[in-house]
This record gives structure tokens, C-alpha cells and sequence, in this order.
């Protein structure tokens, strides 16, 4: 089906980080005289986040309070940082993920935004992120190319959960099947298929290992997913 509305991703399809989110919590650790690797900290970092709640006193996944928790739970509980310097890194670490130092925008992103504002295609944002996403968009000069964002810390709702792709939906004006969403993971982004749209994966850091869901379509890079979506309208 001809798709009458976009959906993309944000990190690792749109923008990345730069260094990796691993390596800047390992360069804040190493900066309060903490000894610990890169690869160190992001197998902390993933216990963390499998280990903590989806909800923490009421607040959902990546909101500020959850990721007070989080920070805590690596640095204090994990790396025995004295908890009387938690807030200061805590307020260090908001600040560089809402920098846009911190991101760089992938080859071809600002041509893919131009190109389906060109063919007149309402499109929004769905992502897993902090509440802090409207900010950022806004530092990044990306909030001006969407018609609408879905946050997963505001929305108190995370892909591939189908009720994001099903409101993306509503927000465009449009039935769930002519949605069409791209995103780099095939849980998270392929959840699209599952409420019913439409779905594509941009491998931009190459093929993952094993492809868990073959039926989703692929393209290497964003100058791809433009030319892709051209060719279904």
C-alpha cells in the first residue's frame, strides 16, 4: 500500500551519538577518579537498565527520575561514588545528552526530512528516549520538520509497543496501514508491523548478526529509505 504518512527513529537512524553514551559515562566516571573501561561501563550500563523497573515512583522509563536511579545504581551502588557527588554528575550527564555537541545527524538525514516535506507526507517521530527529546530536537534545528513527536518517557509508553505506532497514526490523519515507520532495531521499529503499519529498517552500523525478522524490508543508509519511499508513492 502507497504509504500517506512517515514515522522515523531518532538514535542510530537519524542522529548518534559521538563518542558513544558508554564512553561518555566512562569519561565522567574516569574524571571523579573511578576506574573503569568503556566496555566496562556499558556492560553497567545494560545491567542497569535490565535490572531497574519500568517504573520508578510512578515515573516511566528514561524520565529524569528513572534516570537519577539509573546513574545511582552505576555510580554510587556500582562504583561507590560518594553520594554527595551524585547530583553534580547527575545535572553533567542531563546536560551532554541534551548538547547538540553530543550528536551528529547521519549522512543524507536533512534530505530525507526534505524529501518526504517534498512530497507533502505528514511525518512524525517515534522514539524510546528521555523527556528531554523535545529539547534536543530543538538544539539539533529538527523540531521544525515534524508534524509531531512521540516520546517514550512522555508518552508513559515505549516501542514496539503498538499504542505508539497507533497514535503516530491518529496524530497524521491517516488508517494504521498507511503509516509507514524506519527505525534501526527490528523489536523496537519492527513493533510498526505488529499495530498494523508499515515498517523498514535502516542499517546504517551495517547488518545486525542475526536478522530475527526477515519479512521486515532493509536499506543501508537514509539516501536509500529516501529513494525507497519515493518509489512506493
Amino acid at each position: 500500500m502507497r504509504p500517506a504518512a512517515i514515522s522515523l527513529d531518532l538514535g542510530h537512524t537519524l542522529v548518534f551519538e559521538q563518542p558513544s553514551r558508554h564512553a561518555i559515562y566512562a569519561e565522567a566516571a574516569r574524571a571523579r577518579g573511578l576506574r573503569v573501561t568503556d566496555e566496562e561501563m556499558r556492560e553497567r550500563m545494560r545491567e542497569a537498565n535490565q535490572a531497574l523497573p519500568e517504573r520508578i515512583e510512578g515515573a516511566y522509563r528514561y524520565s529524569d527520575r528513572w534516570f537519577r536511579r539509573f546513574i545511582e545504581r552505576i555510580f554510587h551502588a556500582g562504583l561507590e561514588l560518594p553520594a554527595d557527588r551524585l547530583p553534580e554528575l547527575t545535572d553533567e550527564l542531563f546536560a551532554r545528552f541534551e548538547s547538540p555537541s553530543t550528536f551528529r545527524l547521519f549522512p543524507g538525514a536533512l534530505e530525507l526530512l526534505a524529501g518526504v516535506r517534498a512530497a507533502g507526507l505528514p511525518l512524525g517521530l517515534i522514539s524510546n528516549w528521555s523527556a528531554r527529546l523535545p529539547r534536543l530536537l530543538d538544539n539539533l534545528g529538527l523540531s521544525e520538520h515534524f508534524d509531531f513527536v512521540l516520546c517514550s518517557a512522555l508518552e508513559g509508553v515505549e516501542k514496539p509497543d503498538a499504542r505508539l505506532f497507533l497514535r503516530a497514526a491518529e496524530l497524521a490523519g491517516v488508517r494504521p496501514q498507511q503509516l509507514l515507520h524506519a527505525g534501526d532495531r527490528e523489536r523496537e521499529d519492527g513493533g510498526a508491523l505488529d499495530a498494523g503499519c508499515q515498517a523498514v529498517i535502516v542499517e546504517a552500523f551495517g547488518p545486525p548478526g542475526l536478522r530475527r525478522r526477515p519479512e521486515l524490508p532493509r536499506v543501508a543508509d537514509l539516501e536509500q529509505l529516501l529513494s525507497w519511499i519515493r518509489a512506493r508513492l
